[in-house]
């Protein structure tokens, strides 16, 4: 591998399994040899964790698009009165997962939702309680820092006792990576100021690691955010998984700017840019094992090929995603198992299934 001359010291840096610096990460995102990042984020990706790709089968339920965030990237929530507004019961969350469940391979759920504004703390358990006493045999993954600070300012609890009841009586085992954003007060402040800060973010996954909870993390990049901030925003999910080692994989969010209010002065990231952060991601977060391509929002072709990028983890079969296909996603609403074993596989890597904890189900060699 041969970098452009001034990029030497990062390579020997990286091919010597060093930290970067935020120096380094800076001057990464200026790099313009491409298919160098590439490289080396394969390398460490090679290195660290082999050529198994993680996938879920699993079926997204999305509780509620009324939410009181209103943030300005956001092209899913509604007003209660709005067109389009819809707040699911207890039966139509069950009914979504019946029909997911005709995939005889089905193993999980991925729940996340709006922040309602009537909707109290025990109705949204009711619901994943529902969920996990009728599908027990389903993996419950749920909820993300931002919906759990606003269960916890709604009911008065604590972030612990709210992660406690969910664990206890949900049936919650792991916590999605979204809400994450850019971890920075001054994107925070002018895009979503009605929802967690960056601190609160942080300190639901730190309590959630403590009570052995994994998590995962990610970043929404593209939008207002400068490149320091978004090597700022690597660099506080290192410090707090070298603090706790809960984070499970690290998913790499392009802003998807159509039916946002951002959409008339943010155009959409190129693919480069896409796959530049993916490996710079891969380079920075030494202690991270898994670097998502979550094709979902990549596209499936961008997705394949951040494979060669530094991401191990594919998401998974999703069964009719909704947040992200509101926001102008081109990608389909869902991909089979069979699909998702063939562009793993095309991809010159190994196929494996896998629960919320990325513990291997079954293996496509």
């Amino acid at each position: 591998m041969l970098a452009a001359e001034n990029y030497r010291d990062i390579e020997e840096k990286i091919l010597k399994g060093e930290r970067l610096s935020r120096e380094d990460g800076i001057r990464l995102f200026h790099c313009p040899d491409i298919a160098w990042l590439g490289a080396m984020a394969d390398y460490v990706r090679k290195k660290k964790c082999g050529d198994i790709v993680y996938y879920n089968v699993n079926c997204h339920v999305n509780l509620t698009n009324v939410c009181t965030s209103k943030c300005k990237f956001c092209a899913f929530g509604r007003e209660l009165e709005d067109k389009g507004a819809y707040s699911m019961s207890k039966e139509q969350a069950l009914a979504v997962v019946r029909d997911a469940m005709k995939d005889p391979d089905l193993a999980g759920l991925h729940v996340v939702s709006g922040l309602h504004p009537t909707w109290t703390f025990d109705h949204y358990l009711g619901i994943v309680k529902a969920l996990h006493e009728t599908f027990p045999n389903l993996y419950m993954k749920g909820f993300t820092g931002v919906e759990i600070t606003h269960f916890a300012q709604i009911s008065g609890l604590s972030i612990e006792e709210v992660l406690i009841r969910l664990r206890d009586e949900g049936g919650l085992q792991a916590i999605a990576g979204g809400g994450a954003e850019i971890l920075s007060d001054r994107v925070r402040g002018e895009l979503c100021p009605n929802k967690a800060t960056a601190d609160q973010w942080l300190e639901v996954a730190r309590t959630a690691h403590k009570l052995g909870i994994k998590s995962n993390a990610s970043m929404l990049y593209g939008h207002i955010e400068t490149l320091e901030e978004r090597v700022d925003h690597l660099l506080r999910l290192r410090e707090l998984q070298d603090e706790t080692g809960g984070f499970q994989t690290f998913i790499c969010f392009p802003f998807l700017p159509k039916n946002t209010e951002l959409g008339k002065s943010v155009k959409q990231t190129s693919m480069w840019d896409d796959l530049r952060t993916m490996a710079i991601s891969r380079l920075m977060l030494d202690n991270f094992t898994n670097i998502k391509a979550y094709w979902v929002m990549l596209t499936v072709p961008v997705a394949q090929v951040a494979l060669g990028f530094g991401a191990n983890d594919i998401d998974g079969t999703v069964h009719k995603e909704t947040i992200l296909h509101d926001a102008g996603a081109t990608s389909p609403t869902a991909l089979s198992e069979n699909q998702i074993i063939r562009i793993v596989k095309e991809a010159g890597r190994i196929p494996a299934s896998c629960d919320c904890n990325f513990n291997i189900i079954k293996k496509y060699e």
